[in-house]
């Protein structure tokens, strides 16, 4: 089933079709929400929080538009209002220890430590399209209608979001530098 035959189901009170949504959605959601928050508890409650306002306001979803990007939008929202109230950052890297690669060097708790600690040290939008793009899998498009803002700036966000973290691990001994032979 389409987006938007899904969303005109649900709309109309359809149990199944609303089960549908939650079940095709749920797991993006709660993983931006997990990185964000860094709390499964938190994240959980949120996730609810998003699917609440995701069936408030379907009515004025535009079908003309991917409806993956509009629920993460919601999802952003939802983790900075709470995030907001509860006073504390997001550690968004946590899932980096799965793309490393390798997981059984020595090394590699050193280095996830030093990308944390990168990430939290930039500003907040860097941080979430750097979660977006590379633990989510949105595309730059998706993250940029979920941000509201241009590709153009998530795709700039994200190059300085690489460029800074790529810098501070060098400079922490963590990467080597290219040599200019």
């Amino acid at each position: 089933m389409d987006d938007a035959t899904l969303v005109d189901n649900c709309l109309k009170q359809d149990p199944p079709s609303m089960r549908v949504l939650v079940e095709r959605f749920q797991p993006t959601v709660l993983g931006l929400c997990c990185r964000m928050l860094h709390h499964s508890h938190d994240a959980e409650d949120v996730t609810q929080e998003v699917f609440v306002r995701v069936f408030r306001s379907l009515a004025s979803w535009d079908a003309s538009r991917p409806l993956r990007p509009w629920i993460v939008s919601i999802a952003v929202n939802r983790c900075r209002t709470w995030l907001s109230r509860r006073g504390t950052r997001p550690e968004p890297v946590d899932f980096l220890h799965e793309t490393l690669g390798r997981e059984d060097s020595p090394d590699s708790g050193e280095l996830l430590h030093e990308i944390r600690t990168a990430l939290e040290a930039m500003r907040e939008d860097y941080r979430l399209v750097f979660v977006m793009f590379h633990e989510q899998g949105l595309s730059l498009e998706e993250v940029a209608a979920a941000m509201q803002r241009p590709s153009g700036t998530i795709k700039t966000w994200l190059h300085r979001t690489r460029a800074e973290l790529l810098d501070c691990l060098r400079k922490r001994g963590m990467v080597e530098s290219p040599s200019l032979d």
